[in-house]
């Protein structure tokens, strides 16, 4: 049984876990050729952090990410990008499939997939391909 005052941060593990499913989540979108082209190739090892970063945050972990960027304005931040459908459905998959690999407790896992679920379609910009 899980302590009901801990977070989600500290029951899967903290920043160790986060670390894993965000680098877990980018060898998917390495090896995708709709979502790598929105990542900066120059770059990867710093989109890991930050979303990492976010994720702990967002789950009762240190406040590192807004400390060093802010408020994090998802939309914002994704506009320049054409998210539509099926972007977020393949973003939905690598997430998945990362999340798959921690084999956390179900409420966990639970509770980080239906951030990512409401997350991805929040990211949608467009319809168009």
């Amino acid at each position: 049984m899980t302590n009901p005052g801990s977070t989600l941060f500290d029951r899967v593990g903290g920043e160790s876990t986060f670390t894993t499913l965000v680098t877990r989540f980018y060898e998917g979108v390495r090896t995708d050729e709709i979502l790598l082209p929105m990542y900066p190739q120059e770059d990867l090892d710093g989109a890991i952090w930050r979303l990492s970063a976010f994720l702990q945050q967002y789950f009762g972990g240190p406040t590192t990410y807004s400390e060093q960027r802010g408020h994090p304005r998802l939309r914002m931040r994704h506009a320049a990008f054409r998210v539509n459908p099926g972007a977020k459905e393949r973003w939905l998959l690598h997430m998945r499939s990362a999340l798959n690999s921690l084999q956390l407790s179900p409420m966990d896992d639970g509770e980080i997939w239906d951030y990512c679920e409401r997350a991805a379609l929040m990211m949608v910009n467009t319809f168009e391909d």
